[in-house]
């Protein structure tokens, strides 16, 4: 398909293809990447881990590779075929899962997992760039947003199928069987989806004729986004944000299941409705509100997740302790009222606590020209992930190892609490962004 045509393409239906397949793969990668969390307890049982070892393995192991491999694969994927390159990282990724299911001891698990990482550093900000290539900017945030689906859709499946996989199968077989379904796609993947014009959705209606120009050296999109002061602002404000998502994403199971008696099995349905309903309404609504406010003023991008976040907290802090307002837990009076009432809380936060997704990464496409937006993307997701996985999920395990002593069996509670200071740093920074994205932006 020659870029005229796919250009073409890009103003019709086949975007709309091009954003499910997307997707689809991004619910493969979050799949893979959070299927952890579900299978913590058999995993820490068999392989005698503390909280803090399981949340450097599934951390640090993964986040090492994952986030330094994807600025050089993104300095390819501006140069070179960007859907060629997240097949290539679809199939990587997925077999490593597969591969997680046959280690014998944690060393073998922690380098399966840096395997994990190797894949997925290829798997997002092609995507970005791409997205941002099919959709206009009045509707870029929301094609985001879209996007990020992936997240709550691969938690949620990770959790439920992994949960049920590992409850009547074992642990073991959870991995094999999501990683056979990531190979068995990127070849449907490659047969589907075209690479569009770089900067294309940008040019004027029917302009078939402008020269894209060439991809900039790693250096000089450095330099450009090194000037940007609302770059920084916005990295480091969704990675403080995401010390708090990945690591409540991974140690929420665990919590469930100490703190509210629940089962595997009753975990991996619980969660996952929370993770399924709750990140779905929260990142489209995220993407929408800033879709309207940033058609008006370019601040309405941070803002938008800097409010959400400021209302998530207690509404998490309540969430945790709504047992006690209807007569305890689990077993105790009022168990099955009070996990109905935690679902239904735990809903808001975990919604409004993904609403950054779409704006976020949006203002970020328009922070480099479009030659450089897949390079600028992977630098942003460096920050992000390099501090919020790698910190956040062992941040969580070290401080509940750390709590055992005083809390027990609730130290995970107490090193939740402790992680909702993050959530508030993140609305500071954005807050700030807000203040001179317009002065940095580019059109």
């Amino acid at each position: 398909m020659s870029d005229t045509k796919i250009q073409a393409a890009g103003g019709s239906r086949y975007r709309y293809v091009v954003l499910a397949m997307l997707i689809l793969v991004y619910t493969l990668n979050f799949l893979d990447r959070q299927i952890l969390g579900i299978l913590a307890k058999p995993i820490k049982e068999e392989f005698g881990l503390t909280d803090g070892q399981f949340g450097l393995m599934s951390g640090l192991a993964f986040a090492l590779l994952y986030t330094t491999l994807a600025i050089p694969i993104a300095w390819l994927a501006d140069r070179f075929s960007r859907v060629w390159i997240m097949t290539t990282a679809l199939t990587l990724w997925s077999g490593f899962t597969a591969l997680c299911g046959f280690a014998g001891g944690f060393p073998q698990l922690f380098l399966a997992r840096m395997g994990v990482g190797i894949g997925e550093a290829g798997g997002v900000a092609p995507a970005y760039s791409m997205l941002s290539d099919y959709f206009p900017k009045s509707q870029r945030a929301r094609a985001l947003a879209a996007y990020a689906f992936g997240i709550p859709l691969g938690t949620a499946a990770g959790t439920l199928v992994g949960g049920l996989l590992a409850v009547h199968f074992g642990w073991r077989t959870a991995f094999i069987v999501v990683g056979l379904l990531g190979v068995a796609l990127a070849p449907i993947f490659r047969l589907v989806v075209r690479d569009p014009r770089r900067g294309g959705a940008d040019m004027a209606a029917g302009d078939t004729t402008t020269v894209q120009a060439p991809a900039a050296p790693l250096g000089e999109v450095v330099r450009v986004l090194a000037a940007k002061p609302s770059f920084w602002l916005l990295a480091f404000g969704a990675a403080s944000s995401s010390v708090c998502g990945y690591g409540v994403a991974l140690w929420l199971p665990s919590f469930f299941m100490r703190s509210l008696g629940l089962t595997l099995r009753e975990t991996a349905w619980y969660y996952s409705g929370i993770a399924f309903f709750g990140g779905l309404m929260g990142i489209w609504l995220g993407g929408a509100v800033a879709d309207r406010l940033g058609a008006k003023s370019k601040a309405g991008y941070p803002l938008t997740p800097a409010v959400a976040f400021l209302i998530s907290v207690p509404c998490f802090l309540l969430a945790m302790n709504s047992g006690s307002l209807v007569g305890g837990l689990g077993g105790q009076g009022g168990g099955v009222a009070a996990l109905a009432l935690a679902f239904a809380i735990f809903l808001i936060p975990t919604g409004l606590n993904l609403a950054w997704l779409g704006p976020i990464t949006a203002a970020v496409q328009h922070l480099a020209p479009a030659p450089m937006r897949t390079t600028a993307s992977a630098l942003f997701l460096l920050i992000n992930n390099l501090l919020g996985i790698a910190v956040g999920t062992y941040y969580f395990g070290l401080v509940s190892d750390l709590l055992k002593p005083a809390f027990g069996q609730e130290s995970l509670r107490w090193s939740i609490y402790t992680g909702m200071g993050f959530y508030l740093v993140a609305a500071l920074l954005f807050f700030l962004a807000s203040r001179r994205l317009a002065r940095d932006w580019v059109e």
